[in-house]
């Protein structure tokens, strides 16, 4: 069997300070007890609501191969002889475990990110890769200062492709994180106003992202999106970085990747494209004119990392949207159904706009109707106000019929939202399930968006369980 780490690699890897007796080799990595498996290795990280120390023998009774913990604390584990390495910093430790795995890995490493779609042009490359190799990527949206390491931790020495995905809340995150993962390939989404409570304006975000450049290895690449308004800033900052390599997808005739023509539908999309020019004809399960430009960017980095492109155009044919990023659902109505799309995960204005178009371009089965429900967006500072009353002019345009809204910030928009398109407005998520449901009816399109904070997942679940076919 190849373990993930052995005994000594992983021992070499986290350097302890002190190791009462021996450990077994490693098979996965988890900072969660509840994950934790036989021969996983449990790092007891300190969070904001739990202290991993509190859960080692739980690790140990579960089958940890070995818990990681603090030498300052070593002295309430004082009978552990085995299973146990004590360091001087439980997420320091994981990081360095992070980058011995990525020191020995020999596969294209591909760095992922931007203010909208990292998750979902992450979770595209997964697929689009598998057909040429062994991929290796976050299962969910781990792209913080722990996610990033954990991530890394868990990549076999084999992989012939890594993706991570890299986030930021403040500058200089980004910076931190990009210098363990080392990329050869890293592509910028987008720029827009995300986060940007936490900035002074979104120059200062595209100058945070830029940060990514700072880690590409020698001889590597940079993707920017050449549609985007900073794509010009992003392609110097990244020659700034000394990349000679650096590459633009978009709509414009000289770029590397770009879009000839797009056929957008509420089903899915179909796609003209030039690649490093070669024309090619791709099919899109998941809709969105977002995701068509993202799937640009997917295809350009197979190409950059010398993989089969028609193979990941074939994947792509049959790859739909993700919980919580557009994943859709048909919930029993009646005698019919009407179509629930998820869209819970998170929400910024740019990421609103372009799940109203998709949303505006389907139509409801007979009579029904399209509707959106929509709760706050976070993390925007002192334009919160203007920008959620900004959504009206989307709403409208969309064409939709009916909108619930929740949260202190889109009561604002609630307040100039046209009469006939008010549905319903709560302070809380849980407020709309009961007229929601009440109002439903067959044919109908709802979706639900929202920032994570504004927990819309609970409306989706609820929603899920009384009418999921």
């Amino acid at each position: 069997m190849n373990h993930l780490w052995t005994a000594s690699d992983f021992s070499d890897a986290v350097e302890p300070i002190s190791q009462p007796g021996e450990i077994g080799n490693v098979d996965g990595v988890s900072i969660d007890s509840r994950s934790i498996g036989k021969g996983d290795a449990f790092f007891a990280i300190k969070g904001d609501r739990f202290d991993g120390h509190a859960f080692a023998y739980s690790a140990l009774e579960a089958g940890a191969a070995v818990v990681v913990l603090e030498e300052a604390q070593k002295s309430d584990f004082s009978n552990l002889s085995e299973r146990v390495v004590f360091v001087d910093d439980v997420l320091k430790a994981l990081e360095r475990l992070g980058r011995a795995a990525r020191k020995r890995t020999k596969g294209k490493i591909i760095a992922v990110t931007g203010s909208v779609g990292k998750t979902s042009t992450k979770d595209a490359l997964r697929k689009a890769l598998e057909p040429s190799g062994k991929v290796h990527a976050a299962v969910a949206s781990f792209n913080n200062h722990w996610g990033v390491p954990l991530t890394l931790a868990r990549m076999h020495a084999d992989s012939d492709f890594g993706i991570f995905e890299v986030g930021m809340n403040h500058s200089g995150e980004i910076r931190t994180l990009i210098d363990m993962v080392r990329p050869d390939i890293a592509i910028v989404t987008t720029v827009v106003a995300a986060h940007i409570g936490n900035f002074n304006s979104i120059d200062e975000i595209a100058v945070a992202k830029a940060e990514i450049f700072e880690g590409v290895v020698s001889g590597g690449s940079a993707l920017v999106n050449g549609d985007n308004e900073f794509g010009d800033y992003l392609a110097k900052q990244a020659a700034s970085c000394g990349i000679e390599n650096i590459h633009r997808f978009g709509s414009d005739a000289e770029f590397d990747a770009k879009l000839l023509k797009a056929d957008l539908r509420a089903d899915g999309s179909d796609l003209s494209i030039s690649l490093f020019g070669e024309q090619y004809r791709v099919h899109l399960a998941a809709p969105g004119a977002h995701l068509a430009q993202n799937s640009l960017a997917v295809l350009a980095v197979v190409h950059l990392a010398g993989a089969n492109v028609p193979a990941a155009i074939a994947v792509l044919a049959s790859h739909g949207a993700t919980k919580g990023r557009g994943e859709r659902h048909e919930l029993s109505i009646g005698k019919g159904t009407a179509l629930l799309i998820d869209e819970s995960y998170n929400a910024n204005p740019s990421s609103v706009s372009a799940a109203l178009e998709t949303l505006g371009l389907g139509s409801g089965k007979g009579s029904g109707r399209r509707i959106a429900v929509l709760g706050d967006m976070l993390e925007l500072g002192s334009d919160a106000a203007a920008l959620h009353m900004s959504l009206k002019e989307m709403l409208v345009d969309a064409g939709l019929d009916k909108v619930y809204l929740c949260g202190p910030m889109m009561h604002h928009l609630w307040e100039c939202l046209p009469k006939d398109m008010q549905a319903g407005y709560g302070e809380r998520s849980q407020d709309l399930i009961a007229p929601l449901k009440e109002d439903l009816q067959e044919g109908d399109m709802v979706m639900v968006k929202g920032s994570l904070g504004s927990r819309m997942g609970v409306i989706v679940a609820s929603l899920l369980e009384s009418y999921k076919n």
